[in-house]
């Protein structure tokens, strides 16, 4: 399993960053020591609460990165130091959480949705002209219209033809399977 700690981060301090560190905490270093001690073992409580699995690595980065930032946070803060370094730590399990999650492999961007549209139509435009002539005026007419209307046309195409309204769906029906054979054929091929 790889570390916690993003690539980009550092893991050591320097000895006046640290100093600086224990300063915040205390103007007497044995006490700033005892709040120290303190505060990695509230972390180490707060990332195993979590469920991380390195908690001292995840202490350990979570001290450096307050003790880099003492020098801009400590004129301005105002209360406890253990709470800014809770809310550092929770930083991190979100951090370490979102690593997790992002997949090692970068897939492809969907292709908008207008040129699926538009790859779809030509595909279905090209398998419509491999048909017949006499195939292609009948689905092209069998499909026209709206629903009211469609009822009315397909008996007038009946008897144009001379067969049942049965027989129409049939042959609406073998043409209609070879037309989306055809284009999942060309679509197939085209992702390919």
């Amino acid at each position: 399993m790889s570390s916690p700690i993003p690539e980009r981060e550092s893991p050591s301090l320097t000895k006046e960053q640290f100093d600086r560190l224990l300063q915040w905490l205390d103007s007497d270093r044995e006490k700033a020591g005892t709040r120290y001690e303190v505060i990695r073992k509230r972390l180490l409580k707060v990332f195993a609460c979590f469920g991380e699995q390195s908690p001292e690595e995840l202490v350990d980065l979570t001290i450096n990165r307050v003790a880099r930032r003492v020098e801009e946070i400590q004129p301005g803060y105002v209360g406890d130091p253990v709470h800014y370094f809770c809310g550092v730590a929770t930083k991190i399990v979100q951090e370490v959480r979102r690593k997790r999650r992002i997949p090692a492999v970068l897939f492809p961007l969907p292709v908008p949705v207008d040129e699926v549209k538009e790859e779809n139509h030509r595909h279905l435009e090209e398998c419509i002209g491999t048909l017949s002539l006499d195939d292609r005026r009948f689905v092209l007419a069998y499909y026209d219209r709206n629903k009211g209307q469609k009822i009315e046309l397909r008996k007038r195409l009946a008897e144009e033809l001379g067969v049942t309204t049965n027989a129409l769906r049939i042959r609406a029906h073998r043409i209609r399977a070879g037309l989306r054979e055809c284009f999942e054929r060309r679509r197939g091929a085209s992702r390919g």
